[in-house]
C-alpha cells in the first residue's frame, strides 16, 4: 500500500501543480490586490486537493475495485438472471447516489431555478437511470449483444424524448449524463464488467467487459428526460 501511495502521490502532484502555478501566474498578473493571504490559502487548498485525491486513489485501488470484481463475478454464478438484474442496478444505483458530481449539479440547479427544482428528486432520477442501464449492460454481456445495438437503441429513446421533454430539462438532462460517472462510480461500474466476464469462457475483457460506463450515462440522460416530460 505505500509503494502505491507514493505512486499515486507523484502521478497527481504532477497534474495538480503545473494547474496551481498557472493559477497563480495568472492572479498576479491580472488581479492587482491578490494578497499574499490568498495566495498562501490557494497553496495549502491545492496540497489538501494533491493528498486527498491520493487517499481517494489508494482507497479505490485496494477497495472499491476488489470489491466490484467480486460482486461482478458472484452474481454470475447465481444463475438468475432476475437476481443479477436486480443486484447490478441497486449496486449502479446506490454508487451513483454516493457520486459527488451528481451531487455537486443538483445542488447548483437546485439553487439557479425559480421554482426549486428538487435536488432529492434529480438524484434519484439521475441514480435509477444510471442502475437500470449498468444491469442491462450486465445482461448484454451474458448474452453477448452487440454494444452497438445497446447504444443505438439508447439514443433513438434519446431522441425520441427531446421532442416531448420541455426545454429547459434539455441542458440538465445532459448535463446528468456527464456527472454519472466519476471518481466514485467509474471504478465500481468498470470492476463490474471485468469481474463478469472473469467467469464466462471465451469473451474479451476489452471488447466485453468495457461500455458499462458509456451506457449508464445515456440512462441518466433518459431518466432525466422522462422527468421533464412527467413534470408538464
Amino acid at each position: 500500500m505505500i509503494s502505491d501511495f507514493k505512486s499515486q502521490l507523484l502521478e497527481i502532484s504532477k497534474a495538480i501543480i503545473p494547474i496551481t502555478l498557472i493559477i497563480l501566474i495568472i492572479h498576479v498578473m491580472f488581479i492587482p490586490d491578490f494578497s499574499m493571504t490568498q495566495a498562501f490559502q490557494f497553496i495549502i487548498g491545492s496540497l489538501m486537493v494533491i493528498v486527498g485525491i491520493t487517499l481517494f486513489l489508494v482507497g479505490v485501488n485496494i477497495g472499491l475495485i476488489p470489491i466490484g470484481n467480486a460482486i461482478g463475478s458472484e452474481i454470475v454464478r447465481s444463475g438468475t438472471i432476475l437476481i443479477i438484474f436486480f443486484i447490478a442496478f441497486l449496486f449502479g444505483f446506490f454508487a451513483t447516489v454516493a457520486e459527488p458530481d451528481v451531487r455537486v449539479l443538483a445542488n447548483m440547479i437546485e439553487s439557479v431555478t425559480d421554482s426549486g427544482l428538487d435536488r432529492f428528486g434529480l438524484i434519484m432520477v439521475i441514480s435509477m437511470g444510471s442502475g437500470f442501464f449498468v444491469a442491462a449492460s450486465i445482461l448484454r454481456i451474458i448474452f453477448n449483444v452487440p454494444l452497438a445495438y445497446l447504444f443505438t437503441a439508447g439514443y433513438l429513446i434519446i431522441l425520441t424524448l427531446l421532442l416531448f421533454t420541455p426545454a429547459e430539462y434539455v441542458p440538465i438532462a445532459f448535463d446528468g449524463g456527464g456527472v454519472t460517472v466519476g471518481p466514485v462510480n467509474g471504478p465500481i461500474f468498470l470492476s463490474l464488467g471485468i469481474g463478469v466476464i472473469s467467469v464466462l469462457g471465451g469473451r474479451s475483457a476489452i471488447s466485453d467487459g468495457f461500455g458499462l460506463v458509456g451506457f449508464a450515462s445515456v440512462g441518466s440522460v433518459i431518466g432525466v428526460l422522462m422527468m421533464g416530460i412527467v413534470a408538464l
